[in-house]
């Protein structure tokens, strides 16, 4: 019993690095946002939308 409790402590102890760099390895994608307009369309910043391209 005594050798499991070792053994686990550890894996834990190998692992625990690991863990920690894959948890934040996803930090900040959840407030990234990739925005793509369609062809002939832009990003309008203050409206939030994609509007068409001024031409003259």
């Amino acid at each position: 019993m005594t050798t499991f409790k070792t053994l686990f402590a550890a894996a834990a102890l190998v692992a625990a690095p690991g863990l920690a760099t894959a948890y934040e390895c996803n930090w900040g994608k959840a407030e990234q946002v990739t925005m793509s307009c369609a062809p002939g369309t832009t990003w309008d910043a203050t409206a939030g939308t994609c509007t068409p391209e001024a031409t003259g």
